[in-house]
This record gives C-alpha cells, sequence and structure tokens, in this order.
C-alpha cells in the first residue's frame, strides 16, 4: 500500500513548503498536515461541527498514508517486569498506573493486561448509549429515510488505495465501523486522547501509531452471538500491534464478555480443527492444549475496563443466551506504520 513517491519532507526537510500540492491532496509537508488535524480538532472541540468531523477523517487517512512511506527500524517498550503484579490470576493495573514499559511486560507474561478504569465509567455508558443511536441512525440510512449524519455516514478511504470496506460483515457481527460514525469518532479520539492513549501506544511500538478504518469497530454483542477462538495475527499477517478492547458497559458474566488464554503464545495455534470450520478458527480442544495448565478465563468488565493485547493473543467472545443484555465495547487495532496488514486503510492517531 505504498501509494506515494517520497516527498522531500520525507527525506528529512519535514514541514518544508513545497511549490505544488503533494499527489494526496493536501498542499503541505507533514508538520503543516498534523498542524491542520490539531487545528480542527480544537476547533470542533469548541464547537462541534459534522463538516469538520469529515474533514478530519480524510486528513488522518491521508496522515496515515503518509506515515506508511517512513523508514525505520522501532523497538517495542523495554518490560518493566518489576512493576507487574505477581500471584494467582490475571493482574489488574489501574488506569493511572499504566506505562509502556508494564504493558509489554503483561503481554509477554499473560498475552494481555487488564486495565480498569482506563475511561471513566459515565463516559463509557455514554457513549454506549450513542452507539445505539448509530445503529439506529444506519438503519434508517439503510433504509432510505433521514438520517443523522453525524452518527452515520459512510466513510470513503482514499480512492487510490482501492479499499472497499466490508460494512455486511460489520453489520451482521454487531458493530458500526468508527469512521461510519464521524461524531462518534471524533469523541472516541478525545477518549483515546484524554487517557493518554497516543503517547501511551506510540513508546509502546516504538513509532507514532496508526489506525485502521477496517479494525476500529463500535460494538453492540448480543447474547446470542457465538464466539470463536482466534489470534488476529492469522489473518492480519506479520504486523507490529496493540489491541485495545474497551468494554462500555458492564460484561463477563449479565452481557457477553471474553474468553480468554491468559499466557504468552509466540506462535500461530493449529486452525481449522475439530468443530473450528474457516481457517483462521481454533477448537475448543486446540485452545484447551495452548493454555496447557493455565485456566480459561472470563474476566468481569465495569464500564471504562480495557484490555489489551497484541496479534498472537488466543481469546473469544464469551457469550451465553442466557445472558440478559448486550456488551458495548470498542474494539480497536492499533499499528506501527513498520509493519503495517495490508489491504486496510490507515488512519493516523
Amino acid at each position: 500500500m505504498r501509494l506515494f513517491g517520497r516527498s522531500r519532507e520525507a527525506n528529512g526537510d519535514r514541514g518544508a513548503a513545497v511549490a505544488e500540492p503533494l499527489r494526496d491532496g493536501f498542499p503541505g509537508g507533514d508538520r503543516q498536515l498534523l498542524a491542520e488535524i490539531e487545528r480542527l480538532t480544537a476547533s470542533n472541540r469548541a464547537e462541534p461541527r459534522r463538516e469538520i468531523e469529515r474533514e478530519l477523517l480524510r486528513l488522518r487517512n491521508l496522515a496515515g498514508i503518509r506515515r506508511l512511506a517512513t523508514v525505520g527500524a522501532p523497538a517495542f517498550a523495554e518490560p518493566d517486569r518489576d512493576a507487574l503484579p505477581g500471584g494467582e490470576g490475571l493482574p489488574e493495573i489501574a488506569g493511572d498506573a499504566m506505562t509502556p514499559g508494564l504493558l509489554r511486560a503483561g503481554i509477554l507474561r499473560d498475552g494481555c493486561l487488564l486495565v480498569r478504569g482506563l475511561i471513566a465509567s459515565d463516559q463509557a455508558l455514554g457513549f454506549a448509549a450513542s452507539i445505539d443511536r448509530s445503529f439506529a441512525e444506519r438503519q434508517r440510512h439503510d433504509s432510505g429515510e433521514p438520517f443523522a449524519d453525524g452518527y452515520y455516514t459512510e466513510f470513503a478511504p482514499d480512492p487510490r488505495v482501492g479499499i472497499e470496506l466490508a460494512r455486511p460483515w460489520i453489520k451482521e457481527g454487531g458493530g458500526v465501523l468508527a469512521v461510519d460514525a464521524p461524531m462518534l469518532n471524533f469523541q472516541m479520539m478525545e477518549l483515546f486522547a484524554d487517557a493518554g492513549l497516543p503517547e501511551l501506544v506510540r513508546d509502546y511500538l516504538g513509532e507514532p501509531a496508526l489506525m485502521t478504518a477496517q479494525k476500529t469497530t463500535l460494538r453492540k454483542a448480543e447474547p446470542s452471538v457465538p464466539g470463536a477462538w482466534h489470534q488476529d495475527g492469522k489473518f492480519m499477517g506479520p504486523v507490529r500491534s496493540l489491541n485495545l478492547w474497551l468494554a462500555l458497559s458492564r460484561c463477563g458474566d449479565v452481557a457477553p464478555g471474553l474468553d480468554i488464554v491468559p499466557r504468552r503464545i509466540d506462535h500461530h495455534v493449529t486452525a481449522q480443527t475439530d468443530e473450528a470450520m474457516l481457517d483462521y478458527m481454533v477448537s475448543q480442544r486446540m485452545a484447551e492444549h495452548a493454555a496447557g495448565d493455565t485456566p480459561i478465563l472470563r474476566p468481569i468488565f465495569a464500564p471504562g475496563d480495557a484490555l489489551f493485547f497484541d496479534e498472537l493473543f488466543l481469546h473469544k467472545t464469551g457469550s451465553d443466551p442466557e445472558m440478559p443484555e448486550p456488551r458495548y465495547a470498542i474494539e480497536n487495532w492499533f499499528f506501527g506504520g513498520s509493519a503495517f496488514p495490508a489491504e486496510y486503510a490507515p488512519i493516523a492517531v
């Protein structure tokens, strides 16, 4: 997906003025582009406007594409194993205690890190209500009725990428792509910024973070939704990644949560055996074999709690038709531009 020739600013003169607009349509260097994103963000924070939110998505897509052309050899954060709690079960970290080194240590030891209170509970619950509204506005859009475009407006990635967003599959799985809800995408980015995630992820990956149009989902999981064991790296390929699974409602007991194998697995578990029909699915027997003596867990999440993991983490939706409520969540993958998944549309963080 390296679409554009390397410009003068990409070769060391970042932010330098250029005589002609770059081929992506923004008439300035990287610094000018990022400054425009910051300017529009501040403007929309003061006075929200739908056209600004849509423009921010377009500019973040352009900035993400430019970032793919950067060259370097980034290193993950040095794991801070001494700061990682011991004891039985999966350790829990408070949101304000999280560091890149602690996050790296948790992933290398337990496959994940459980963070309590990454965002405030009232913020999480309010965002969950907005997801419900987004589902309703998408239904109006699909039915040809008038709809509120802040809650649903289909995003078109830069056309030179040649990527189509798999909206039917996302809809069937109980999700809305965040890029298709420009107002909510803006609010989500504000939540991420308030939690310090852009800096945390940058320091964890060793390079600026990217999101994708395809792998940032506003989720509403009904109790009837089945789960399948999987490792996302099986279909994303070799990447540098960090997943944020952010609960927006209580889940794991009254609503579907996550079943997890809380140990580091450094390879792809054999897929498509027994009842696992697709080439990325792992059977229950193989998941139990991979867990070994480590108990498979279904943590209980409060609104605002989060789980971080990478592309090798073995997990599935933990659902039960008897659960009385749906689960609301933001499911997002961060990537480094040095090892970005093919066929995905980048969005600069």
